[in-house]
């Protein structure tokens, strides 16, 4: 450790190879899910969301930075972070979703509010509610459940590092985010060049899930590569969140259509459902339209340059030792 100083006990001693910065943030978050457990369990405010991000972030990790950890061992992990992960959206998915179709529901004027809009709604949300919370909570009980905690315990206790893991930082993570990165804005030409309609919803939504991508990357790579994967990280998280609104506007417009079925069917009006629905409509086509000056403030160019050069800082490679591998 740098300084002379002995860490205290129970401290970790700071990491200095790709290895050891790629574990560290597996470790982060597989502590999240752990910790979220009880929460999640007593229905805590967000913790399905914290818990459904930890997971995405560590299959995330596990897919960029395949030159650190074996991905023969990680893959079958990642696949099972993938089942949970799905089972806390069916509840957090439809928790936001509620809240949407709410407000989307509130900007209207009262007398354009013709109908039980709110009280079906409200049913909707309730009866989905229940049902997935109890799918939630027996998952949790499962088997499968516990066996992915398991899994996660053998893979810090013993990690299936490559011989990349025991490089420099600086030799290893700026390239595994620029693959990412490159990966991203061929999805965003794919998104810009689709036809409107289903096949662009399609690469948008592939576009959000690429742009996560590098999000996660940087954030792994932040305590070596400093600003430039710090800068990456915000603009990222930007992006990501003006392709959501496109895909939440996209979600909300199946299930308002389902709810006018449903509606029409029991001889309601529906006709406050079909204002809904082009209100989210609209919403989608003004992120497509945004999406070109949105990408390009993110500035790819310049992180890519910035990346390209990049290694670890100067304080960092100097306290370097050989053979501290994760």
């Amino acid at each position: 450790p740098g300084c002379g100083r002995t860490p205290g006990r129970g401290r970790r001693p700071p990491p200095y190879t790709a290895g050891d910065h790629v574990l560290a943030y597996v470790r982060t978050q597989v502590e999240a899910v752990v910790a979220l457990d009880p929460a999640v369990r007593l229905d805590t405010y967000d913790s399905v969301h914290r818990m459904r991000v930890a997971t995405r972030r560590l299959r995330s990790v596990f897919r960029s930075y395949g030159k650190v950890l074996d991905r023969s061992v990680t893959g079958p992990v990642a696949e099972e972070l993938r089942w949970l992960a799905a089972e806390l959206g069916v509840d957090r998915d439809r928790e936001v979703l509620t809240a949407r179709l709410r407000e989307r529901l509130g900007e209207l004027p009262p007398a354009l509010v013709t109908g039980p809009v709110e009280s079906r709604l409200r049913a909707w949300s309730a009866a989905g509610r229940s049902a997935s919370r109890e799918r939630l909570l027996a998952v949790l009980d499962g088997d499968r459940h516990l066996g992915l905690l398991d899994a996660l315990d053998a893979l810090l206790s013993r990690p299936p590092l490559l011989p990349g893991a025991d490089l420099p930082p600086g030799d290893v993570l700026p390239g595994a985010v620029l693959r990412d990165h490159d990966r991203l804005a061929v999805c965003i030409d794919r998104a810009l060049a689709a036809p409107s309609g289903p096949d662009r919803d399609l690469a948008v939504h592939d576009a959000r899930k690429a742009a996560k991508r590098v999000r996660y990357a940087a954030e792994a790579a932040a305590p070596a590569l400093g600003k430039p994967a710090k800068r990456l990280v915000r603009h990222m998280r930007e992006l990501q969140e003006h392709l959501g609104g496109h895909q939440d506007s996209v979600v909300a417009r199946e299930t308002v259509f389902e709810l006018a079925a449903q509606a029409h069917a029991a001889g309601e009006d529906s006709f406050t459902f079909g204002l809904m629905y082009g209100r989210e409509e609209r919403r989608a086509a003004d992120v497509e339209r945004a999406l070109p000056a949105v990408w390009s403030a993110t500035a790819p160019e310049a992180h890519r340059a910035a990346l390209s050069s990049a290694t670890a800082p100067a304080g960092h490679r100097a306290a370097l030792s050989p053979g501290t591998g994760g």
